[in-house]
């Protein structure tokens, strides 16, 4: 009984991403998703919630992949502003530059210049989008270290799930408290008001949807909005604030 009334709930979500959609291809807007988080919280599935019913000219998901020679030696955002989203277009970032912040910090893969200069660029980066008409809605899907365990395990022994596996996955658990630390310095110092982040509850796939898809929705303006289907309230998304950060945060 509540499987089912999950599904349903992520019917009329379907539907209103695509009202959504309508929106921006009509109104010309430049939606930005980006989608950060843990190794195995749950990114992949996610996006493929949010897409699945929406048009894939339109739609664009961005994972980008190492970078080349040639990109180490480009301005840090300059593969990234390459893959933003076009007038009438809604691109989600699985993973973004944010990637400095996180990973690059804990694996030692940029220097400490490096990563400073990150937090003294990015609010200017992003509040240049804004001001150039982007809308911008930054998530962090946050797990706990139990399950992030039981979800690496499982893409050991899942024929399925063997292109998840990566060098890096190793390194998630042994690494816990260092990325936590580097999770919480880059939520406060990059929560601007312009673009703030939202943290994640992600340790239930198909709750972690709905909570989703519904504040995403709701953050939004978009013609014949059925807020209705938007009224989760499992409390499962909310704000990065100090607070939160420190009280909710694994």
């Amino acid at each position: 009984m509540v499987k089912e009334k999950k599904n349903e709930n992520l019917h009329k979500l379907y539907i209103e991403l695509v009202k959504l959609q309508k929106e921006i291809i009509s109104a010309n807007l430049k939606l930005l998703v980006i989608l950060e988080g843990r190794d195995a919280a749950g990114k992949d599935g996610t996006i493929k919630r949010i897409i699945e019913h929406l048009s894939p000219r339109e739609t664009r998901v961005v994972a980008l992949g190492k970078p080349s020679d040639r990109q180490e030696s480009e301005w840090y955002f300059q593969r990234y502003s390459a893959q933003l989203p076009v007038s009438g277009e809604f691109a989600l970032f699985n993973r973004s530059w944010y990637n400095r912040a996180g990973v690059e910090k804990v694996m030692g893969f940029c220097s400490e210049q490096e990563y400073e200069s990150f937090f003294k660029e990015v609010e200017l980066f992003e509040k240049m989008l804004v001001d150039a008409g982007f809308i911008i809605l930054k998530y962090y899907l946050d797990i706990s270290k139990k399950e992030q365990g039981r979800r690496l395990k499982d893409r050991k022994t899942d024929p399925l799930k063997q292109w998840k596996i990566s060098p890096i996955d190793q390194d998630a658990q042994k690494c816990w408290k260092d990325y936590s630390e580097a999770r919480n310095e880059m939520l406060l110092r990059t929560n601007f008001r312009h673009s703030p982040w939202f943290v994640v509850n992600s340790d239930k796939k198909k709750a972690t949807h709905i909570a989703l898809i519904s504040h995403l929705l709701r953050q939004l303006d978009y013609q014949n909005k059925d807020k209705e289907n938007l009224s989760d309230d499992s409390g499962l998304v909310y704000p990065a604030t100090p607070e939160n950060v420190k009280e909710k945060l694994h």
